[in-house]
């Protein structure tokens, strides 16, 4: 079998860990209960930013966010490394600039993701990875982003969304946490 992984929000904590960052960064103690009810993927609006401004934040702050204590879910690196161990196929889709490619797939294997080179695409905008999960030809697809998700209707992939604040009003197949993983291969197993 083929399984596509988003990185960000889907295989790890990106956006709460940016949100911690955030409140260390400009002396604040936004609760984490703020957090977990944002409608949009964007974080900046607790923190009295506008869009503009949240940008520039957000760009500035990558090095941080990609590349310091940004947490896996838990299960997530421990379900890919016993598929690549089954002898399936992962691959990585992200839309993360393509400049921090390399060091995202180092970032990656540091934190024990299976990870081969010929299966890590980056750089492509959200609405284009369709394109790239139809050309693999993946069985399952994983992703947060309504922006990614509303284009793969019509896709043969069987598509989940990992649920975040600002998916909740989907109707594609979900999962909360990676525990779930045995339930959705269950599910799977009977169709």
């Amino acid at each position: 079998m083929r399984f596509g992984f988003d990185i960000d929000d889907t295989l790890i904590n990106l956006r709460e860990h940016a949100f911690q960052l955030y409140n260390k960064k400009l002396n604040q103690t936004i609760p984490l209960e703020i957090f977990h009810t944002l409608e949009k993927v964007e974080i900046h609006e607790p923190f009295g930013m506008t869009a503009v401004e949240g940008s520039q934040m957000w760009n500035d702050s990558l090095e941080e966010i990609y590349y310091t204590n940004c947490p896996a879910y838990p299960n997530a690196v421990e379900i890919l490394q016993q598929l690549t161990d089954e002898g399936h196929e992962v691959f990585y889709i992200t839309a993360r600039p393509t400049e921090h490619g390399d060091r995202t797939k180092a970032w990656l294997i540091q934190q024990g993701f299976p990870v081969k080179d010929e299966n890590f695409y980056c750089g492509m905008k959200d609405q284009e990875k369709v394109t790239i999960i139809q050309k693999l030809q993946l069985d399952y697809y994983f992703d947060d982003k309504p922006d990614v998700l509303n284009t793969l209707t019509d896709c043969k992939t069987k598509v989940y969304v990992k649920t975040q604040s600002y998916n909740k009003h989907l109707t594609i197949p979900r999962f909360s946490d990676w525990s779930e993983w045995k339930q959705l291969g269950k599910e799977q197993n009977h169709k």
